[in-house]
């Protein structure tokens, strides 16, 4: 395969974010009522990590969308307890008592100075449970892009991204960094060779890994949810299109043959029977679904001129963003086809990821070409910043 086929195929690809017409997609609303929580008692030490600890507790609290932080005597429930740093280690003892005076939750928390937002992430992760029965993302990490100049590196964060680390260490491009079903490793695209690649990184060995190499574009890895096979898109055969890779053998299976088309931008469901996946087959990059085992594709999204980047959540729904004026972040039931807008308008939001509670997402926000990580609630909560410097792009949470 020459480089200027290569080079054709990459930019065919990149057209599928190009700019077109407003969409028309309905804006979801407002969430309900929240519980008033007091972290009054929450008695940090001097020390920069105990006041670490008690910082990003009160964040994630309120970030969780379940909670509003009051004085005490307007408290439904009172969190307390001493962080101190001692002995090289930050210490949390975390107590959670309702009106009644019942016991919530009362349980330690240690780690090193070093890494006192996890101390806070596992606290609240834990007080989301105690106190709603539901599934919180705070232990959760993010893969992301970050670039600097000519260079697009991939890192990993924390839910809060106040601990970043570096994954790849040269610099070639990296793209669309996606996490295994077991988060033990991450599957991205790089130009390490000049040209487009799908690699495996092990997060336990630093381990590196080429996972599709063929001739022509290689991009889209996404491991499926039961951790057989591999998505992909490739244009060894002609036009970028969509395969699935069987992990264990390496046979390749190809679901689309559009001659005159690009696909893109591969997610599995939950159950890894159907891809959700990205083709421009109608004239303009819109969302359609295929069985793993091929067949005939069905157009998912008839509303706006450009739907692209989907992720299929857990919880059944896929996001993607929208082009209505600047691309917006946009959730659809697969099933009912209903749709609706997540995002404020007042940006231009793209490549969404669901965290593992299925009510938030993260988000690249755009403004004159910079771009920072946000935190979007569906049930209403404004967007968060996670980011608070730098260019970082195509977040994914971890499972």
């Amino acid at each position: 395969m020459t480089l200027s086929l290569r080079t054709l195929a990459a930019a065919a690809l990149a057209a599928l974010v190009a700019l077109a017409a407003p969409a028309q997609i309905s804006i979801s609303k407002a969430a309900g009522a929240k519980i008033g929580v007091s972290v009054a008692n929450v008695q940090a030490s001097a020390s920069p990590a105990a006041a670490t600890v008690a910082r990003v507790l009160r964040q994630d609290l309120e970030r969780s969308g379940f909670f509003q932080i009051v004085t005490p005597d307007r408290a439904s429930v009172r969190i307390g307890g001493p962080v101190a740093e001692t002995g090289g280690r930050v210490s949390f003892q975390c107590t959670a008592l309702d009106g009644a005076g019942r016991t919530l939750l009362n349980r330690a928390y240690l780690q090193t100075p070093q890494n006192a937002v996890y101390a806070a992430h596992a606290a609240a992760d834990d007080l989301v449970a105690a106190i709603t029965g539901k599934k919180s993302f705070f232990m959760a990490r993010l893969a992301l892009i970050g670039v600097q100049g000519n260079t697009k590196k991939v890192y990993i964060a924390d839910s809060s991204m106040q601990d970043v680390r570096p994954i790849t260490q040269n610099n070639a491009i990296c793209l669309k960094p996606r996490w295994s079903p077991d988060n033990a490793k991450l599957v991205y695209t790089s130009y390490l060779r000049r040209f487009p690649d799908v690699y495996t990184y092990d997060l336990a060995t630093g381990r590196i890994a080429v996972a599709a190499a063929y001739p022509g574009v290689n991009s889209g890895g996404a491991i499926s949810p039961d951790g057989r096979f591999m998505a992909l898109i490739l244009s060894k055969d002609g036009n970028p299109d969509l395969y699935v890779k069987d992990l264990s053998s390496g046979a390749l299976t190809r679901l689309t043959a559009t001659r005159t088309a690009v696909e893109g931008s591969p997610s599995w469901s939950p159950d890894s029977s159907r891809l959700v996946y990205v083709s421009d087959s109608s004239g303009s990059p819109q969302l359609y679904v295929i069985s793993r085992t091929g067949g005939q594709p069905t157009r998912l999204t008839t509303t706006g001129s450009q739907n692209v980047a989907p992720d299929w959540g857990k919880n059944g729904l896929i996001a993607y963003q929208s082009l209505q004026g600047q691309f917006q972040i946009a959730v659809i039931d697969p099933a009912s086809r209903q749709s609706r807008v997540v995002t404020p308008f007042d940006a231009a939001y793209e490549d969404p990821s669901w965290a593992p509670d299925g009510r938030h997402i993260a988000a690249a926000r755009s403004v004159r070409y910079q771009s920072s990580i946000y935190l979007l609630d569906t049930e209403g909560d404004k967007p968060v910043a996670l980011s608070a410097s730098g260019d970082w792009r195509a977040p994914a949470w971890s499972h």
